[in-house]
């Protein structure tokens, strides 16, 4: 098949809409079942871009959450402990496979944002990721393959319109590539650079020690923006990514949106948090949105009006800023990576609240030095790649 047309462009009134192949060649993808849309077409493209690069990167396997055309969350294939596998509502599932493990950290990092989001897998879909992704709000799921039972229960999603699309692990695109806006034509050469730990080697602060796992983390948060829209800021810990500041105008606010997704992850490890006690029958998405008022500053308004009994059983104590920011001094190594140089050492003071460790960037600032003095002042290591990575 050559061309796919589509129900409508990004919006509905954008019509016609299709995708197409320029040359004599086959689209590289086949829809097994639902009818893919524009937007997750793009969804899908570029996660299967993120998760193909995170598994040569790393050797594990790989998934992204995607939502308009940036990653709302990605992540590998490393064990979930009790903790992570109950924040991630995956705790009544037992052992995940590999697969699995990686998409529920995907989409446990930033489960807001990850509400209706499309999925892109590294791997042939197997069962256990299949049955995670049956009991998700999800728009699609693109994988190189699936296992029969899995494909079965993915059918079985949406009374049968989920999207379910098969990509050609060896299809490669032309080294040019070509958008229009505006009925101007845009070309450039693929980004075809190689995340690796070649790219991390000139560490320029005082602290130049980056441990394999910390290595892992920036090449995650580095692959990752890769795919964001720019400007574009990522945290990462443990084989994921815990924060995603994408499509800011500013850096420091890149670096603060990130940073406060990454404190909203860690946040919900806390006692007070795993502690509390949902209304029998409450939805995944209702419980979602509490936690996040409840760690917010919102929890006070709920309380004000009254409406905590329609959440909870038991009436939560507040969360005080005292306690948040105690709890969150506890979190330490986190890495972050950023798709362009910080201009200023505000950037370093943020990031370090969120107990950034290790640091990725391009370097190249006039203000390199006071970045660098600001990592020194926390004993945090920073690399320069030299390589700037918008993508738009």
């Amino acid at each position: 098949m050559n061309e796919m047309e589509l129900k409508y462009g990004c919006n509905p009134n954008q019509k016609p809409a299709r995708i197409f192949m320029n040359n004599d060649g086959e689209l590289p993808i086949r829809v097994l079942c639902g009818r893919p849309g524009y937007i997750n077409l793009l969804d899908g493209l570029n996660g299967w871009q993120l998760v193909r690069e995170l598994k040569a990167a790393t050797g594990l396997p790989a998934a992204t959450s995607f939502k308009h055309v940036s990653p709302a969350g990605a992540a590998v294939g490393l064990p979930l402990d009790e903790t992570l596998a109950k924040i991630y509502w995956v705790d009544d599932m037992g052992a995940l496979s590999p697969l699995a493990s990686a998409y529920a950290r995907a989409r446990g990092a930033d489960r807001m944002s990850s509400f209706g989001d499309f999925i892109s897998l590294s791997d042939v879909c197997d069962v256990d990721t299949a049955r995670l992704i049956k009991r998700e709000v999800s728009d699609g799921v693109i994988a190189p393959g699936y296992e029969p039972e899995a494909l079965e229960i993915l059918k079985s999603k949406k009374n049968g319109a989920y999207c379910v699309i098969e990509i050609d692990p060896a299809y490669r695109p032309e080294p040019v590539e070509r958008k229009q806006v505006f009925g101007v034509v845009f070309e450039q050469g693929r980004n075809e650079l190689e995340i690796n730990d070649e790219l991390l080697g000139n560490v320029v602060t005082a602290n130049k020690e980056i441990p394999t796992q910390a290595l892992i983390d920036l090449k995650i948060a580095l692959i990752t923006l890769k795919y964001t829209q720019s400007n574009s800021v990522c945290y990462a810990k443990g084989g994921q990514a815990i924060g995603i500041g994408a499509g800011q105008q500013s850096r420091v606010h890149c670096t603060r949106l990130a940073g406060q997704k990454a404190d909203n992850w860690y946040l919900r490890q806390s006692p007070q948090v795993l502690g509390l006690q949902f209304v029998d029958g409450i939805r995944r998405a209702d419980r979602d949105n509490a936690i996040d008022v409840y760690i917010g500053d919102e929890y006070m308004d709920v309380l004000a009006d009254g409406v905590w009994e329609k959440t909870f059983k038991v009436k939560p104590p507040v969360f005080t800023k005292e306690e948040k920011r105690a709890w969150l001094d506890q979190m330490t190594d986190v890495a972050l990576g950023s798709d362009a140089f910080f201009p200023f050492g505000d950037n370093i003071e943020r990031a370090h609240k969120s107990g950034v460790r290790y640091i990725a960037q391009p370097g190249g600032s006039v203000r390199d030095d006071n970045v660098i003095e600001a990592c020194d002042k926390y004993g945090i290591a920073m690399a320069f790649t030299g390589i700037r990575l918008f993508h738009h």
